[in-house]
């Protein structure tokens, strides 16, 4: 078998995801499915058992096609990881390595500073039934391991790629939503205080009509609190206005029921 991508750099899009003898064509497709989720493109697979190209593969890929199409297939392990400079193996089981143990996130963070540097990079996965030899982790500069149930620690290959592809992704945003979460409210000026305190105002008037201020000694406490409660949630511009016409609508109605009555 032939790396015929020798000439680009291993971690251009993240770190390589390198799976050792894969023997489903489901979980290297679930695999792939689970780095596109999270921005990594470079899958290696070492001698697979069913051969490739696998049409399993692609069907639970659902989709992912950019990372079935782009896979590099390796006769070994040390031919696998040649371009890279830093390599993580992950294990559930202690080896009695000199070699730094990490969890996940410890383990994004420092491939995200590598990665920053330039560096080629990536993440060693062994066989479904019993994952990576001594041998094949001695080619590795750490190992990272899952905070998982130490009476059932055997994760599936695509979970434990899901795991480290997700950590890599989270190490890179520094808290903020790549999705449309949360974006129009980023983008939306704050209120002024001015619109805010229209809105606590408006929102204290229809309260007053409705007789929500009692008992007359706790008028003023409770006006207090709900400033406090409005002042604290941050509202952008747009959300006062949708506020102060939700206040208007009740307004309304309560109009439109003491005429009825």
């Amino acid at each position: 078998m032939v790396d015929d991508r020798q000439d680009m750099p291993g971690g251009e899009g993240g770190p390589a995801v390198i799976l050792v003898e894969p023997q489903l064509g489901e979980n290297i497709g679930t695999a792939a499915r689970a780095m596109a989720n999270f921005g990594l493109t470079d899958l290696r697979l070492v001698t697979p058992r069913d051969g490739w190209p696998n049409e399993r593969a692609r069907a639970a890929a659902s989709g992912a096609d950019h990372v079935i199409d782009g896979v590099t297939v390796f006769d070994d392990l040390a031919a696998a990881i040649g371009d890279l400079s830093f390599v993580y193996a992950t294990s559930a089981r202690s080896r009695d390595m000199p070699k730094d143990v990490v969890g996940p996130g410890v383990a994004a963070e420092r491939l995200r500073q590598r990665h920053g540097s330039g560096e080629a990079t990536g993440i060693l996965f062994g066989r479904e039934r019993w994952g990576l030899t001594n041998e094949e982790i001695a080619l590795a500069d750490e190992i990272v391991t899952f905070p998982v149930n130490p009476d059932f620690a055997s994760l599936n290959i695509a979970q434990a790629v899901l795991l480290m592809s997700y950590e890599w992704m989270s190490a890179g945003l520094d808290g903020a939503l790549p999705t449309r979460f949360g974006l129009t409210r980023r983008d939306d000026p704050p209120a002024s205080k001015a619109d805010l305190i229209g809105l606590m105002e408006h929102l204290e008037s229809a309260l007053d009509e409705a007789g929500y201020f009692k008992p007359d000694h706790k008028r003023t406490a409770l006006k207090h609190n709900l400033r406090a409660i409005l002042q604290r949630a941050g509202f952008a511009e747009p959300e006062v206005k949708v506020l102060r016409g939700v206040v208007a609508s009740l307004e309304r109605r309560h109009e439109r029921k003491g005429r009825n009555d």
